[in-house]
């Protein structure tokens, strides 16, 4: 730890507290986790979740752990810095963000998701003070509570905050999965466009009132397994008809409302994946433009990042994962170098290599594989004069085939740089604190259910 410089404490939690930081040898900033917990063994630093999820990916929608390190009984982790998170931006908001704003958001953390659920785990914990934001990137971040896909049940009953928590775990299912982070993207999304909570619950028996208050009472046919949970802790549903979206999200489009109600469904299984969401028309304007060709009052679309590459080019207006071309999700990893120094510090230093160098297909993933395909949208682009013409069209062969130059073969460079959002306004020096402020009409204290 003598290598960084510690600048002041940005978050408090349960499980530790998250400083800002300065890497005395770079000059790099850097966001480290002092956790509360005595770790007496370096083993067991190295199988916490939240390490070995984090070192299973390389997203850049995904927080990158850049170094563990165990020091006097003490457990650091070594983030990369982001300014703040979503709940910092929202609660001091005086309007509404713009639809864009939120689809471009939206869009980054969904190939986020895609990717981790891909490799294998899903977050469980998915809430606006997990979302970090740094300029026009937003990164998911915090995965203590992450598990396998593949993991044993049962699970714990407890799992993300009560206002973001998917219906089958209030009802204590001992069984689920990636659909809980679809609907709690589902509650986030909604409160973006609205600066408010959908469903502020103060207990779990409120907060499954107010989930049958905007998307009613579920029937038998509607999700069977959910009656039966029900049954078996005893519970009767409330009868409640429910209110069209549209009426509590009055200046969101008819796509988000759409959006929204499909992830917002009582039964996991009618949930779409994340795969599926970034096929929604939704996304349907988060194509790329190359920068030559795009006006100077136009307002910049930026490209969707390595973790999906092609999801932008499917233009469908029907939920299908088969049309989508994925990527490999990753079972080879660097190796993870390990340095000791006797009786002062062990830490495990994070490599990530190119995913899609050494990506394996994971084990029972049902996607098919294909090669990605880009084509840039310019060369169907049309423009008056043949100079301009000839212009464009020298410029937009030149970007499809773009090499990079590294000393060895060339490479073929088909794909744009990660899609970044925009419109960010003001900056925040915030990190991974959980603020306890109310936002504006907020009549709920922010309590996480435990």
């Amino acid at each position: 730890m003598e290598r960084y410089k510690v600048i002041k404490e940005v978050g408090n939690g349960t499980f530790g507290s998250v400083w800002r930081a300065l890497n005395k040898q770079s000059g790099e900033v850097v966001a480290i986790k002092k956790m509360k917990k005595k770790y007496y063994s370096w083993e067991e630093c190295i199988n916490l979740r939240e390490v070995k999820s984090l070192r299973k990916m390389s997203h850049p929608n995904i927080v990158k752990l850049k170094e563990v390190i165990r020091e006097n009984d003490i457990l650091y982790f070594v983030f990369e810095y982001m300014e703040c998170n979503l709940y910092h931006l929202m609660k001091d908001r005086p309007k509404l963000f713009l639809e864009s704003e939120v689809r471009n958001w939206c869009f980054q953390i969904f190939q986020g998701l895609a990717n981790m659920h891909q490799r294998g785990y899903f977050h469980r914990d998915l809430k606006p003070e997990n979302l970090l934001v740094s300029k026009d990137t937003i990164k998911i971040a915090d995965f203590g509570l992450a598990r396998e896909i593949n993991s044993k049940p049962p699970y714990t009953e407890y799992v993300s905050t009560r206002w973001y928590r998917a219906p089958e775990v209030l009802l204590q299912s001992p069984i689920y999965g990636p659909a809980v982070d679809m609907w709690a993207m589902g509650a986030i999304m909604a409160e973006l466009l609205t600066l408010r909570p959908l469903f502020p619950g103060s207990s779990e028996a409120d907060e499954i009132y107010k989930i049958c208050s905007v998307i009613g009472t579920p029937s038998k046919s509607e999700w069977a397994h959910g009656n039966e949970l029900a049954g078996a802790i005893n519970y009767q549903f409330p009868q409640i008809p429910g209110v069209n979206l549209s009426v509590l999200l009055p200046s969101a489009s008819e796509d988000a409302i759409n959006l929204i109600t499909s992830l917002c469904s009582w039964d996991p299984c009618k949930r779409p994946t994340a795969v599926e969401v970034l096929q929604h028309r939704f996304f349907q304007s988060c194509f790329y433009v190359p920068p030559s060709l795009r006006s100077k009052t136009a307002v910049a679309r930026t490209p969707p990042s390595a973790g999906m590459k092609g999801s932008s080019e499917q233009k469908t207006n029907r939920w299908s994962s088969s049309t989508l071309t994925n990527p490999k999700p990753s079972s080879n990893f660097s190796p993870i170098k390990s340095q000791f120094s006797p009786g002062v510090q062990r830490k495990l230093q994070m490599n990530y290599q190119d995913a899609t160098r050494n990506d394996k297909p994971l084990k029972g993933s049902s996607i098919k594989q294909q090669p990605a395909k880009y084509r840039p949208p310019a060369r169907n682009v049309p423009l008056v004069g043949s100079t301009a013409k000839s212009r464009v069209s020298d410029a937009s062969e030149k970007l499809a085939n773009m090499t990079i130059g590294s000393g060895r073969a060339s490479i073929k460079q088909p794909f744009p740089q990660p899609m970044k959002a925009g419109g960010l306004h003001g900056q925040h020096d915030l990190f991974l604190g959980r603020s306890q402020d109310i936002l504006p009409g907020r009549s709920y204290s922010r309590k996480v259910a435990g």
